[in-house]
């Protein structure tokens, strides 16, 4: 089709204004963009505190005192007189030996004192009147030595007929074999009829005194290095005459009702392992605790009046392994912090350093962040009962004041 000269303007003209339209449509204010919404995250303020640091401490207990019996004197066994397992008083009769040869050694004893004595008065007599009739010269010097000398001899042999009396009571007594102390006594090892030999390596029972009982426990010299040094340093303080009591847990794990008080530290660190032994005093009215026991002591080590404490979930690592906190900073910005930490107290980190009160440390929304990142803080609602010391993380009453 052929176009005339007006419709080829009319046609130029509409494709002009066509494309003017395109353009200013284009050139025209296209739609506001959404601004993005400020992250939010919940955050913990620093505020130290008072913590009373303790270590658990594996170890045993052993009786307080322990009694082998054995017998003193050779003879048989004529009665056995107590239970097995039962609870014997000191004092107390455990077994009877045959006392008939040691009652006619101490008769026989009794009687050569007796003739030894008799004898004295008229030896004695004699020496005086030879003193006596020496003064006259009727009796030589030598018989009069010699009647003074006999005197001598007569009351030295009433001396040791007297120790073999003495010595023959105490072989009787030691035919009565009672208990040296009072405890729990084992097993016994003989019958009636038995043949027992004076001193013999075989004990007849074992008693135990279970109450108090010892639990002997063991700590790293290192530890005992840190600790020093933390006391000397100021960064603890020492706990006074609580940090002598000491709770403790049973191989269970639950908390045994009564606490032992820390009797003494070994002087000496064993070079196989390292370590060296605390030695704790227990009250064991019931019997609860019985010898060889594993048990675990928590040892108060002091208190750190400046405790810095934080949920572990706030707590990250680097590829190295080196522990990181992320905190908001007075500008409302994400900042990095690396920490040194100290230990675990319940779910809380205890931070040695890298954080300063009123630091604001991100508990929640890590993910959703990175550094240099303006945030909006919210507190961190933390429902569970936070710990204020070990003892009480590990299930503990606090220790009682005196």
């Amino acid at each position: 089709m052929q176009l005339n000269k007006n419709g080829y303007e009319q046609l130029k003209w509409t494709v002009v204004l066509m494309a003017l339209t395109i353009w200013l449509g284009g050139c025209g204010p296209g739609p506001q963009a959404t601004p993005t919404p400020v992250q939010e995250v919940a955050t913990v303020a620093i505020e130290p505190r008072q913590v009373e640091l303790t270590t658990e401490l594996p170890g045993r207990t052993s009786p307080y005192r322990v009694a082998e019996i054995r017998p003193q004197v050779n003879g048989i066994i004529q009665k056995r007189l107590f239970q097995e397992g039962s609870d014997v008083k000191v004092g107390q009769l455990l077994y009877q030996i045959d006392p008939a040869p040691f009652q006619v050694a101490r008769d026989s004893a009794k009687a050569s004192l007796g003739k030894a004595q008799a004898n004295l008065p008229s030896i004695r007599l004699r020496a005086e009147r030879y003193k006596e009739l020496l003064v006259d010269k009727a009796v030589s010097r030598q018989d009069y030595d010699d009647a003074a000398a006999t005197v001598e001899q007569a009351r030295a042999e009433i001396e040791y007929w007297k120790a073999a009396v003495e010595g023959a009571r105490i072989n009787l007594d030691y035919t009565r074999v009672t208990a040296p102390i009072s405890g729990r006594i084992g097993r016994s090892s003989v019958t009636v009829g038995a043949l027992l030999t004076a001193y013999q390596p075989t004990t007849l029972a074992t008693i135990q005194q279970l109450d108090p009982i010892y639990v002997d426990v063991t700590q790293s010299s290192a530890e005992l290095l840190r600790l020093k040094r933390n006391l000397e340093t100021g960064r603890l303080s020492a706990n006074g005459k609580n940090g002598r009591t000491v709770p403790i847990l049973l191989e269970d794990g639950t908390p045994y009702p009564l606490e032992g008080i820390l009797q003494f530290r070994e002087v000496t660190v064993d070079p196989t392992t390292g370590s060296f032994t605390l030695r704790i005093v227990v009250p064991n009215p019931k019997h609860l605790l019985l010898p060889g026991m594993f048990i675990r002591a928590v040892v108060k080590e002091g208190v750190n009046e400046q405790a810095i404490l934080i949920p572990q979930q706030a707590v990250s690592r680097d590829q190295k392994g080196n522990p990181a906190v992320l905190i908001v900073d007075a500008e409302g910005k994400v900042q990095q912090r690396m920490l040194t930490l100290d230990r675990a107290i319940g779910d809380q980190w205890l931070v040695s350093s890298g954080l300063a009160s009123g630091d604001q440390v991100i508990v929640e929304g890590m993910l959703k962040v990175r550094l240099g990142m303006a945030v909006k803080v919210a507190p961190f609602n933390d429902t569970k009962t936070r710990p204020r010391s070990e003892a009480e993380a590990a299930g503990q009453a606090p220790a009682k004041s005196n």
